[in-house]
């Protein structure tokens, strides 16, 4: 049985791990999964991309694309042409692919072109906003998909809309979010070994407490592309941070345009620092008093931990963290973001249902899965 497995951005390497790491453990037993990686270098900085191969342990990929920063519409079809040359050779009995990013959407069409089974880890979520890349990616993704593993039942019922239903080409299964398994696993690891708390000057000197701060992180190209979005949502920042520190590690596409725009004046009162390793983004999100955020990755992350998450959003997939009471949607004028922190601070949200997103062995079922079937 042999797996080919399409990934180029962070959030792809966090959830591949989990998965790589389920596949290792029933080879030992079974010795008939044989996995190739491709990446497609979607993401190419060394704190994007090396290190967290390195941290979370995955295999050294078999194939690197080099497709690098690009237009939407050239990014993909360099990495769907690319792609396309290496399913020919290796001719996988499956290809997975995960999330919504251009490398989602050139594993998938390179596979369907070639009439290879397509799994979709993270199937079925909709913000219902076209104007987002990523909701195209993930609409048409699902639509070619034969499996479409979903990480919630609001994700399967998303797709029963659609007329996505188990068929018999067609397997939709609501087996949790892979990333629970990953934070479960790698937060006990990013306690022993992350140290940038103390490096960022996060805990009191001569004391083991921690000092309050907010975390904020903007990467969406709805924010980072809007200059107007872009500047009310660092004047949020700035002027939270007059009263709380608030920590905002700097994506590259978003310290591209700030420089582009000249915004630095807009950050003065921001610690801004560079990109930051999983394990330390775990540790910094964990003892966080707020996260501001625009990632569908940080807000559930912020959900599981039990820290009250502002999403810089007009949409979120992730409604369930909005309903249990720990996610507000604020979208980027300033004023509203100022007053979602306040408003936020007040809720009593909900203290159990973490079982929304599945049990923590979503990766070891789509595994069995795909053994069972292939």
């Amino acid at each position: 049985m042999k797996i080919v497995t399409v990934i180029g951005a962070r959030p792809q390497f966090i959830k591949a791990a989990t998965l790589s790491k389920a596949i290792q453990s029933i080879k030992k037993k079974k010795k008939t999964i044989k996995e190739i990686l491709i990446h497609t270098g979607q993401h190419y900085d060394y704190l994007m991309d090396k290190i967290f191969f390195e941290e979370l342990r995955l295999p050294k990929p078999n194939y690197h694309l080099d497709v690098g920063s690009a237009s939407h519409g050239k990014q993909t079809a360099l990495m769907l042409e690319r792609v396309e040359k290496v399913l020919i050779r290796e001719r996988p009995d499956i290809v997975i692919v995960y999330g919504d990013t251009n490398s989602t959407l050139a594993g998938a069409l390179g596979a369907a072109k070639l009439n290879i089974p397509i799994a979709h880890i993270e199937a079925g979520l909709r913000s219902y906003n076209r104007s987002m890349p990523e909701e195209i990616n993930r609409v048409v993704t699902d639509h070619i998909s034969n499996f479409l593993f979903c990480p919630t039942k609001r994700a399967v019922k998303n797709l029963e809309k659609e007329g996505i239903k188990n068929g018999e080409k067609r397997l939709v299964k609501n087996v949790g979010d892979v990333m629970y398994d990953s934070i479960l696993y790698y937060s006990q690891i990013a306690e022993k070994k992350s140290t940038v708390l103390k490096d960022l000057n996060l805990i009191h000197p001569f004391s083991s407490h921690k000092r309050d701060y907010y975390l904020a992180t903007i990467h969406r190209a709805e924010n980072t592309d809007n200059p107007k979005r872009l500047k009310s949502i660092l004047k949020a920042l700035n002027e939270i941070g007059r009263e709380i520190p608030v920590v905002l590690p700097l994506h590259p596409r978003t310290k591209k345009k700030i420089n582009i725009y000249q915004f630095d004046k807009e950050i003065v009162n921001v610690k801004v620092i560079e990109p930051v390793s999983y394990l330390n983004m775990l540790i910094l999100e964990k003892y966080a008093k707020l996260i501001l955020t625009d990632s569908g990755g940080v807000q559930k992350e912020a959900f599981w931990f039990r820290v009250p998450c502002v999403t810089l959003r007009d949409e979120t997939e992730w409604i369930e963290t909005v309903k249990s009471g720990w996610n507000i949607l604020v979208g980027s004028k300033t004023k509203k973001i100022v007053e979602g922190v306040k408003s936020i601070e007040k809720m009593k949200p909900q203290k159990g249902r973490i079982t929304l997103f599945g049990d923590g062995k979503a990766s070891e079922k789509i595994v069995q899965i795909l053994i069972n079937y292939l």
